[in-house]
């Protein structure tokens, strides 16, 4: 993605603008348990810790690439819309991804409601689609507001909805993850999935951001 699509790491802040800072706080028990059974496993002989590095590494080459195919696929296929709204599972093996045995949920913005993705427990993420999480979305600030005050945290990335435009966010957990499929912008008729993908970011796939029409992307 282009550095000038609006795809980077946001910092939460205070109504005042300045950033929050990170809470000194100690690991949460999921991450506890994750190093205790992760070290168990190297420890037992059941996988290396090689191993974990190449699967990890993986993972971060990954990224949101495949999320924006995702979404560019939806946007040009109606069929492809409608097994990824209603069958997700059957829609992502086209792309050779399982997500088992976590179940993925697929929630469309549209003119009438918004959606945001937040992990209220720890961070949980479709890492097979989006890669590694960034790191606001793990952050304490952000997992707290995004719930409590969810227009105001939108307003912190850029994204002012009209009063009337309903916004809905989804808590995902240990089974069960979300990806919004953003509103198509307009001025792209007739462009292909490919040129699409050049829009999508990874922002706009956890709903804290649209995708902007080329004229405001720079395209």
């Amino acid at each position: 993605m282009s550095e000038h699509h609006h795809d980077h790491d946001h910092p939460t802040h205070t109504h005042d603008g300045k950033p929050i800072q990170e809470d000194p706080l100690p690991p949460l028990e999921a991450q506890i348990l994750e190093t205790s059974v992760r070290e168990l496993l190297i420890e037992k002989g059941v996988v290396s810790a090689d191993e974990i590095r190449r699967a990890i590494e993986a993972m971060e080459t990954r990224g949101e690439a495949l999320g924006a195919k995702i979404v560019a696929r939806a946007w040009t296929d109606p069929d492809f819309k409608e097994k990824l709204l209603h069958n997700s599972d059957d829609a992502l093996m086209e792309f050779g991804i399982n997500m088992s045995p976590m179940e993925l949920c697929v929630v469309e913005n549209t003119d009438d409601v918004h959606n945001m993705v937040v992990c209220t427990l720890c961070s949980c993420y479709p890492r097979p689609i989006l890669g590694i999480p960034p790191a606001w979305y793990k952050r304490r600030d952000y997992r707290a507001r995004a719930v409590r005050e969810p227009r105001a945290v939108l307003k912190e990335f850029g994204t002012e909805l009209p009063d009337g435009k309903q916004v809905r966010v989804h808590d995902s957990n240990a089974d069960l993850r979300y990806l919004v499929l953003p509103k198509r912008p307009e001025g792209t008729e007739g462009w292909s999935a490919e040129q699409l993908e050049e829009l999508i970011t990874r922002d706009s796939m956890i709903g804290v951001s649209d995708v902007l029409a080329p004229s405001e992307a720079g395209s």
